[in-house]
């Protein structure tokens, strides 16, 4: 019975996403639909789209070995999600031309600004495309006992073929399916897990009280803040997040579901983390990595069980076919018009291209997935390649700061240095990670530029190339 669900529910994101193939004509459609989008369609496929495999599985790992920090930490991730409903989402309208972050940058500061953002935004999506790979493969080793290189090529096939077809109206749609099974999934591992242990009492008598109360860890409210800082910066306006803030029918509606997805992760992330602690009662000496998948196994009836296995497989595959759309859209639209005659390309090659770019950017997933083994870490190694580089030009574009193409090359550069000198020889002082510094030194340089350029000190009248 659990399989035949799991397999229906296979299936049925495979007819969705080739009844969202049709009628796709050109490039524009692929990316971004007909920017007619629903509160609701923006909300579920936002959750979706973040309530990802490690953001779930990754989490009751971390929860499982250290302990609740992490669950607290992630609570960064959904404040940063309000705060972009609250000041950024109003200001999207004007860029309801926009197909990517790429376009949105190459606005204000250039044609090679884009390619840049480009570049940077296939390698987050790569990285974090890695995180949801890692989790499937412990997803489908942990229930039908095969090589994780095989479940993952079978899991991932599926999003493969829906998200390359269907683009991001077959994503969006099969995200609003994956919402639904998700928030149903998630909460029921909670309550038969807890009942299988005997009640919350079980984790109190057993778990480490530094596991469920942060602030008794050594250096414990250093590094919670270290966390929020890290998940506040890390994921803010990448790609896949961004585009969503153009899709809708109007900015009132992207700030809606906006809110509504960053209160909405607020529970989520604190019963996968609680979910950890139970999986640490029932077992001590687990792999970290099959916490949830350990708890579903030993936890859950027949027939539920299916339920929560094809759940916890809409949240891996939301995420990643979410990120991998966003790849093939950045590496169409942003990078290879720069190396080639794109303008003379056919909208019907256009669209080629991007979905072969889906299967490149796709392989190079599972090769990152394979060279890290922790879900979350892998998510941290991925926040390098984005915050510090292209956040704070961005962010300075869209608070309507008058710049120039040097704003950009000097904070990103800069913020890509700190990085790297941090993340190679202070990375364990304050428990801070390297995006976070990166983050800081970049809006330090954007600053300093801005206001000697502002007093005359820096050139006269730059004009953006």
């Amino acid at each position: 019975m659990d399989l035949s669900i799991l397999v229906l529910f296979l299936l049925a994101n495979l007819i969705i996403g080739f009844y969202s193939s049709k009628n796709i004509n050109s490039f524009s459609e692929y990316a971004v639909w007909k920017r007619s989008f629903s509160s609701f369609a923006i909300c579920a496929t936002l959750s979706a789209s973040f309530i990802g495999g490690g953001y779930i599985m990754g989490n009751a790992s971390k929860v499982y070995h250290i302990g609740m920090i992490y669950s607290f930490g992630l609570l960064g991730f959904s404040l940063k999600e309000i705060l972009v409903a609250l000041f950024i989402a109003p200001r999207m309208h004007k860029y309801n031309d926009c197909h990517s972050v790429g376009d949105m940058v190459g606005k204000h500061y250039g044609r090679l600004s884009k390619v840049i953002t480009g570049i940077f935004s296939v390698l987050i999506c790569t990285g974090i495309l890695g995180a949801q790979v890692s989790a499937m493969g412990a997803l489908f080793t942990m229930f039908f006992h095969i090589n994780e290189l095989l479940g993952t090529l079978i899991g991932f096939g599926v999003i493969l073929i829906y998200a390359s077809l269907g683009g991001m109206r077959g994503v969006v749609y099969t995200d609003i399916l994956q919402f639904f099974v998700l928030i149903i999934g998630i909460p029921l591992i909670l309550i038969f897990g807890l009942h299988y242990i005997g009640g919350w009492e079980a984790i109190i008598n057993t778990v480490p009280t530094a596991h469920i109360n942060p602030l008794s860890q050594h250096n414990g409210i250093w590094i919670l803040l270290g966390l929020m800082l890290t998940f506040i910066f890390g994921e803010i306006l990448v790609p896949p997040y961004a585009q969503r803030l153009f899709m809708a029918k109007s900015t009132k509606q992207t700030r809606r579901a906006t809110f509504s997805a960053g209160v909405i992760s607020v529970p989520v992330f604190l019963i996968a983390g609680v979910i950890g602690l139970i999986a640490y009662v029932m077992n001590s000496t687990l792999d970290p990595n099959l916490a949830i998948p350990y708890v579903i196994e030993k936890a859950m009836p027949v027939g539920v069980r299916g339920v929560v296995i094809a759940g916890l497989l809409a949240v891996i595959m939301s995420s990643a076919a979410g990120f991998l759309n966003a790849a093939a859209i950045a590496c169409t639209n942003d990078i290879l018009p720069s190396m080639f005659e794109m303008q003379k390309i056919s909208h019907k090659s256009s669209l080629l291209i991007a979905r072969i770019v889906s299967f490149i950017v796709g392989i190079g997933s599972i090769v990152f997935a394979l060279s890290i083994k922790n879900i979350l870490d892998i998510l941290i190694y991925a926040y390098n390649m984005w915050s510090p580089i292209i956040l704070i030009p961005l962010l300075g574009a869209i608070f309507g700061l008058k710049v120039n193409k040097y704003h950009f090359y000097i904070s990103a550069a800069v913020g890509l240095m700190a990085t790297l000198i941090w993340s190679f020889n202070f990375h364990n002082i304050f428990h801070i990670t390297s995006n976070v510094i990166g983050v800081f030194v970049s809006f330090i340089a954007f600053v300093v530029y801005h206001t000697f350029l502002k007093s005359g000190f820096v050139g006269m009248n730059l004009k953006i190339q």
